[in-house]
């Protein structure tokens, strides 16, 4: 929790301010996880901070939505085009990955 914690702090991914008056505020909780080896041994405990997003209203906390995702077969693709080619294939896993961008709107 407390590096997870000083991720979010270092990434700068928010500021404290003043709770504006009649302000639906968004609460968050703590999620818990354990990660294994192949083998089924404990790699790690991960702690994960998550918003209550049930608790915005469209229109009102917020107008779109866009979640970044790539589909499956997207990445099939790219791993027979490697595989034919016999390029390298590498895997990154991103520990604490953020949308970097200025709101407009009160979060």
């Amino acid at each position: 929790m407390a590096e997870e914690y000083q991720d979010l702090v270092d990434n700068n991914t928010w500021r404290i301010i003043s709770w504006p008056p009649g302000a639906n505020v968004v609460t968050v909780k703590w999620i818990f996880r354990h990660k294994f080896h192949s083998d089924g041994t404990l790699a790690r405990h991960k702690a994960r901070w998550v918003i209550y997003g049930f608790t915005q209203c469209h229109g009102v906390d917020y107008d779109k939505t866009f979640n970044p995702v790539v589909k499956p077969a997207t990445i099939w693709v790219i791993l027979s085009i490697a595989a034919s080619h016999r390029w390298p294939i590498h895997q990154l896993d991103v520990k604490n990955a953020f949308l970097h961008g200025h709101l407009h709107e009160m979060v």
